[in-house]
């Protein structure tokens, strides 16, 4: 155990500090029955040039070809300039740690700072957190949140809403008295509007809806607001392709409460899952509910600016069993990537790369509407994911593009049994003409 510096009597040493004769002491919580009673049927170790071999050899398995993807459903493929990846790698950077110390954690304090004000610029909110781990834990939170300023039990939730979120959300409420009620959608795949009317009552802590919502079409926040608003509770808007609101109204504009999403598409490359970024605005009036911490500005004693952690509701902070949240550090690196993105893009870039996304979705959209096999609903206003209805098996689709070299949709069925026919593609500014071409022909071919 090269890597490893204690010795055998520094393990002695140390157990016999904290009392205990052996390691295995420590797991006696674990039940026995479940224990691992032999050794890892693991291969011998190797030389570090045996090792750099092997993996030369494993590397070489990889595939030659590059694939086109039209695949989203809540990691998204854009382009990331080139200035994000050369920055966030500084040393100053990516060895940040927490800010504890506002006096040698001027830089990270001020980068946590400007991506507040860029989130509360892009979504029309007056707060902002400096950031959570993943869309699906921001959503969990504010419910938590929502919960926390009524104190009622009751969670309408669109079943539109990205079901891997939702799935987070039933984690985190499982144990508490709280209950989480699905409101459905429409044939033309929106949320059903009514059935909010219908659904909300005074013992509803929060409505909660995506903008666009999972399928891409584009929610009328304007109507669940209203119905929300009657009965006082609080209307949660996820946004999980954010790119949307380069174009799209922001959620404040419609009075919402909170905003949650991901922020992955800032920057961020898809990576195997994460890491990730947790987006949270709300307004100004809930600010010591908000979990997670806000940095501020200030001026010294010498009227220079400088920056602080002004709220930190953490348990490890004075606040303890108070906490709002046991969320013990932001996804800064992230959230930097995110910042120098939207810097870089500005207002008119941002409405320029959501148009491409638009236009070129709506293309494929109108070229797979002439198709023989499949189908499109053009009256759905979508941004750059839309469902696509198929006469053919999904996985016969799917296996035929990917043969092709291309990643073909999302097959719904895996989260809505009864849409048994229906893809859900996207198209990003990735896209190029020549792509979207060839991906036409060959699903043409079907």
């Amino acid at each position: 155990m090269r890597y490893i510096p204690n010795t055998d009597d520094d393990c002695k040493e140390m157990l016999r500090a904290i009392g205990v004769r052996d390691v295995t002491e420590l797991f006696t919580d674990i039940p026995e029955k479940i224990r691992l009673k032999e050794n890892l049927k693991l291969p011998s170790a190797l030389s570090e040039p045996e090792l750099k071999s092997h993996l030369n050899l494993l590397s070489e398995k990889n595939a030659g070809t590059e694939y086109i993807s039209f695949l989203g459903a809540g990691s998204y493929d854009h382009y990331i300039p080139s200035v994000v990846e050369h920055l966030v790698s500084r040393s100053e950077f990516y060895t940040a740690y927490t800010p504890y110390q506002p006096e040698i954690s001027q830089g990270t304090l001020q980068g946590i700072y400007e991506y507040q004000t860029l989130i509360c610029q892009l979504t029309d909110m007056e707060i902002t957190n400096a950031s959570m781990y993943d869309g699906a834990s921001a959503l969990a939170e504010a419910v938590l949140m929502a919960n926390r300023i009524n104190n009622r039990k009751e969670i309408l939730i669109s079943q539109a809403v990205q079901p891997e979120y939702r799935k987070v959300l039933n984690t985190y409420t499982r144990s508490l008295d709280l209950e989480i009620k699905e409101i459905p959608f429409t044939k033309n795949l929106l949320t059903d509007s009514n059935e909010v009317k219908m659904l909300v009552s005074s013992n509803s802590s929060s409505v909660i809806i995506q903008y666009p919502n999972f399928f891409g079409s584009i929610e009328d926040i304007k109507k669940i607001s209203e119905a929300a608003r009657e009965k006082e509770a609080l209307l949660i808007v996820v946004v999980v392709e954010p790119i949307a609101l380069g174009i799209l109204k922001p959620p404040g504009a419609f009075d919402c409460d909170i905003v949650v999403g991901e922020g992955q598409v800032f920057g961020n490359p898809i990576n195997f899952g994460g890491p990730s970024l947790g987006i949270f605005a709300t307004k100004e009036k809930y600010v010591r509910n908000i979990p997670g911490r806000i940095v501020g500005a200030t001026t010294d004693k010498s009227l220079q600016r400088g920056y602080v952690l002004t709220m930190a509701t953490r348990e490890q902070h004075i606040r303890r069993e108070k906490a709002t949240s046991n969320i013990c550090t932001n996804q800064s690196l992230c959230a930097l990537a995110a910042s120098i993105y939207l810097s870089t893009l500005g207002r008119r870039g941002m409405k320029r790369l959501a148009e491409l996304n638009l236009y070129k979705a709506n293309h494929v959209k109108k070229e797979i509407s002439k198709m023989r096999n499949f189908s499109v609903d053009m009256s759905i206003p979508t941004f750059n994911e839309f469902v696509v209805r198929s006469k053919l098996p999904l996985e016969k689709v799917n296996e035929w593009l990917l043969q092709k070299n291309i990643i073909g949709g999302l097959a719904l069925s895996r989260f809505y049994p009864e849409m048994k026919d229906s893809l859900l593609f996207c198209v990003t500014e990735k896209n190029t003409k020549e792509d979207i071409d060839i991906f036409c022909r060959v699903l043409g071919a079907l």
